[in-house]
């Protein structure tokens, strides 16, 4: 909840920002310095709204005032409201360190786009600030960088536990990452300079798993020619990743619950007990407690997996994390296919925006390298991508609703798709032209700005060929 103080003595101005703070805020109104300096020392506030007047009452200047704010609350943002003749003076006071102004009478609309500035101000802090703590290696920085809160929930976990020796169950769709994760984890765990080992498990038989994972002696079966130490020997020391631990068997759930608890491993034609230090990292599609309901797996096990369960959500559920997602694959691509390509043209991004990914984060990496190889411009343009990722939107015509999300967010996903393709068509038809389309659009220059930030759109990616300096 956001924490706000409103100084002034402005009724009007006052009862307009009070009707759009307090539904989702707590707030105070003062008309005088003295007693909001008193507050600001007392309680913590988030921003405040303050005269200009009143900020600079006793002929102090704006810096001393904003000064004298700052010693009662250092980290709070100041809102300058002026009169349009004073206009200059809330320019001034912003250089000296405000964070935005707001001009009497009070616009509503205004009001709101000042706050959804503020709001990504503080939170390019906080991600400032979970970055500067040199917790993440520089390779994982590329991979952290998230706008979906259930994603730095996520990273945020894997803060949490990443240097510790506790047993992590990743579950998610197929494509989500989970792997990806799970090497994150290990490369910021005490156990990064030993061997990371990944085993799907999905993929071996039934007749091979306990082989691939335990290790065999000579002559244990027809076709064991010599010693094999498996993936507990090779992953000694350090992390061993059972990908889609779902599949396995019941007869090999009872032995690596038997790892689990005992530390030991027994080869397979050997009778001796091997001790294994090894952290397990298990990852499924599936529901296992269901599996566990429904019989197909113990419950024993999945209690010794589910130590520390980690959630990774489709990229359906963070689609403000595609652009950045597809900047990093085009970008390794260039370099193994010699291309230069600077990005996604804006129609490409938008079919991008409304697909719904159901092979996930996979999907979309192989999509990328797909059109990378055939894109023979800067930009990926619509004809590089499969032509049936435009008949997909988020709500077609006779598509059943996504329910599986809370509805706000239901909502905010359609009303973010169509606020994007509205921008991407507007922009087109002016070529880039800031003041022409915002004139059109029926909101001011600064307004579109915003948006366009929000949407990952740039000027640049709409002008005329033949017009580059308009």
């Amino acid at each position: 909840m956001r924490k706000y103080m409103i100084a002034t003595p402005d009724t009007a101005a006052h009862d307009a920002l009070e009707a759009i703070l307090a539904p989702d805020g707590e707030g105070e109104t003062f008309r005088d310095m003295a007693a909001l300096r008193s507050a600001l020392a007392a309680r913590p506030v988030d921003v405040l709204f303050v005269d200009y007047g009143l900020l600079t009452e006793g002929s102090a200047s704006h810096r001393d005032g904003i000064s004298a704010v700052w010693q009662g609350h250092q980290d709070v943002e100041i809102v300058i409201l002026v009169h349009q003749e004073e206009i200059r003076r809330a320019v001034d006071a912003v250089k000296e360190g405000a964070s935005d102004y707001l001009t009497y009478p009070v616009n509503p609309a205004e009001v709101q786009m000042v706050l959804e500035r503020l709001d990504k101000t503080l939170i390019l802090t906080s991600e400032l600030d979970y970055l500067r703590d040199q917790f993440w290696n520089e390779e994982a920085l590329r991979v952290v960088r998230t706008n979906s809160p259930a994603m730095r929930e996520a990273f945020a976990k894997v803060r949490q536990m990443a240097g510790t020796r506790t047993t992590v169950l990743l579950t998610g769709e197929t494509g989500t990452g989970k792997s990806l994760i799970a090497k994150l984890i290990h490369s910021h765990s005490v156990r990064r300079d030993a061997p990371f080992v990944s085993v799907h498990c999905g993929a071996i038989p039934d007749t091979l798993i306990e082989s691939e994972l335990f290790g065999h002696e000579k002559g244990a079966f027809t076709g064991a020619a010599k010693r094999k130490i498996g993936k507990f020997g090779l992953a000694e020391g350090g992390t061993l990743f059972l990908d889609e631990v779902g599949t396995i068997s019941p007869s090999m759930q009872v032995k690596l619950l038997s790892v689990l608890q005992d530390k030991t491993i027994q080869r397979v034609g050997s009778d001796r007990d091997i001790p294994v230090d090894v952290r397990i990292i298990a990852a499924t599609n599936d529901s296992l407690r269901d599996m566990c309901e429904k019989g197909f797996f113990r419950k024993d096990l999945y209690y010794r997996l589910n130590v520390f369960p980690i959630e990774i959500p489709p990229l359906r559920e963070r689609r403000s994390d595609i652009f950045s997602f597809a900047e990093v694959f085009i970008q390794h691509f260039n370099g193994q296919l010699g291309k230069n390509i600077k990005g996604l043209h804006p129609k490409t991004l938008d079919a991008f925006q409304r697909y719904s990914w159901p092979g996930n984060v996979r999907e979309l990496e192989n999509l990328i390298e797909r059109a990378c190889i055939l894109e023979q411009g800067e930009l990926i343009t619509p004809s590089s991508i499969p032509q049936d990722l435009f008949g997909h939107c988020l709500q077609s015509a006779g598509s059943r609703t996504d329910i599986s999300i809370p509805l706000g967010r239901a909502r905010q996903n359609v009303v973010d798709a169509f606020e994007r393709a509205y921008l991407t068509e507007l922009l087109e038809s002016t070529h880039g032209k800031i003041k022409n389309a915002a004139q059109w659009a029926g909101i001011t220059p600064r307004q579109l700005h915003k948006l366009m930030a929000r949407h990952g759109l740039h000027r640049r990616d709409f002008r005329s060929p033949t017009k580059k300096g308009n």
